[in-house]
């Protein structure tokens, strides 16, 4: 089965952006590229919400291959569902689709974007993994990494890697929900 995957770059206080989803306080370095070289080689797939590929969109300019060789699907309740360039944009239920994906051939899959999107298949309970470059800086409000949830996730440690400049790269699996035992 493949492996579903979610993480990025946020803030110590939990944010991927700013309001206006700038991200001009992100400090790019070599040991962030090498981990990035790495794990790009182990997808084939990214999945995203609507509003991280209008993100996207904007930061290339408009160019829609956002993800040049990678299958790439954005979930969208407002967008016209179907192929644009090489992304396919998906209206059916994310959860049933990436778990369509997960059991599928092929290499792991990537989840990009803010914590909306994230949540709702965490709930779902389709993500195994998440790893972030957390940078050393507290932005105060912007874009959450993570929204409320209704349940408690468990994570075991699988990676901790301290920069040169400050940012810390941690990479989590996602524990199964424990099975809740029944009272006699």
């Amino acid at each position: 089965m493949r492996k579903v995957t979610f993480g990025g770059a946020p803030s110590l206080d939990g944010y991927f952006a700013r309001k206006d989803d700038a991200v001009d306080w992100l400090m790019w370095s070599n040991e962030a590229a090498r981990i990035m070289s790495d794990y790009w080689k182990t997808i084939d797939t990214v999945v995203m919400g609507r509003k991280t590929y209008e993100v996207g969109l904007r930061m290339q300019k408009g160019k829609e291959d956002l993800y040049p060789g990678l299958k790439t699907y954005v979930f969208s309740r407002t967008l016209k569902p179907g192929k644009q360039g090489t992304v396919e944009i998906v209206s059916s239920d994310a959860i049933k689709f990436v778990q369509k994906l997960k059991a599928g051939s092929g290499k792991d899959i990537c989840v990009m974007g803010g914590g909306e999107f994230a949540n709702s298949l965490f709930r779902g309970g389709v993500i195994d993994e998440i790893g972030f470059a957390i940078h050393p800086v507290l932005l105060g409000s912007g874009i959450p990494l993570f929204l409320e949830m209704k349940k408690q996730i468990d994570l075991e440690l699988l990676d901790c890697k301290r920069f040169k400049n400050g940012c810390v790269y941690v990479s989590y699996r996602v524990k199964p929900p424990k099975a809740k035992r029944r009272r006699k």
